[in-house]
């Protein structure tokens, strides 16, 4: 009986079943952030931001904290040199009034056939200053004082009272208003203009000083002298003072 040969069958390999593809798996969307949250957000920013403020504060006004300056503050160094005594008298005035005086200056200067807007400088100026009206005692003669013991009296004769010039008060008088036409202005810009400053203020003590002449100080400083001696001659035991004044 012929043997028949064994065919090996062939062997198929077992794969597994292609899977599907996955559906793509959508990512974790993070929770809506509205308006209401970052408006939490600032007000707690502001809050934590205004309490670090006042805690330094706080601090600073404790002296905890040290100070530190202002690296662009204003300096001021005063580099003047010592002050200079030039002379020294003796004074012998008895300032016996005073008076404080205001003046308007209105001063213009201007050229013939320029118009003003070319050339052209006025200033308005108001000047404060003090006159004080005196009496100077050093120059009394040998027989202005008429002394007598017995029967208690006294006579003087006083030299008339005087005016000294002006001081104007810098702290009150101000300039109002300048104007200054075109070219002056540019010429302005290369020379120094303190002589016509000087000038005004001169304006103002004289204005003031001529004012004084008539404003009754005078009087006023005759009737003070007058009760300053009576007063100080009756605390001394006399009995009868007569103080007189020359004329001017």
């Amino acid at each position: 009986m012929a043997h028949t040969p064994e065919v090996d069958e062939p062997t198929t390999k077992e794969y597994s079943a292609v899977p599907q593809e996955a559906e793509p798996v959508a990512p974790a969307t993070p929770p809506e952030r509205g308006p209401s949250f970052f408006a939490r957000l600032l007000i707690f920013v502001g809050f934590v931001f205004a309490l670090i403020v006042a805690s330094c504060f706080g601090l600073r006004a404790m002296n905890v904290l040290p100070s530190f300056d202002n690296p662009f503050s204003d300096q001021t160094v005063d580099r003047s040199q010592p002050v200079l005594l030039q002379s020294m008298r003796d004074l012998h005035r008895y300032v016996a009034a005073d008076g404080t005086f205001q003046v308007i200056v209105d001063l213009q200067q201007n050229k013939e056939n320029i118009p003003d807007f070319l050339v052209n400088r006025r200033i308005l100026f108001v000047g404060s200053g003090t006159v004080e009206t005196y009496v100077d005692f050093g120059a009394l003669s040998g027989d202005a004082l008429k002394v007598d013991n017995e029967k208690k009296t006294i006579e003087l004769v006083l030299p008339p009272p005087q005016q000294s010039q002006a001081a104007l008060d810098m702290s009150k008088s101000y300039v109002v208003e300048e104007n200054r036409g075109l070219l002056t202005s540019i010429g302005d810009a290369f020379r120094s203009d303190t002589d016509k400053q000087q000038r005004v203020y001169e304006t103002a003590q004289q204005k003031i000083t001529e004012a004084a002449k008539s404003s009754g100080l005078d009087q006023r400083a005759q009737q003070n002298t007058q009760m300053m001696l009576e007063s100080l001659f009756a605390r001394l035991g006399y009995t009868s003072v007569k103080v007189s004044f020359t004329s001017p």
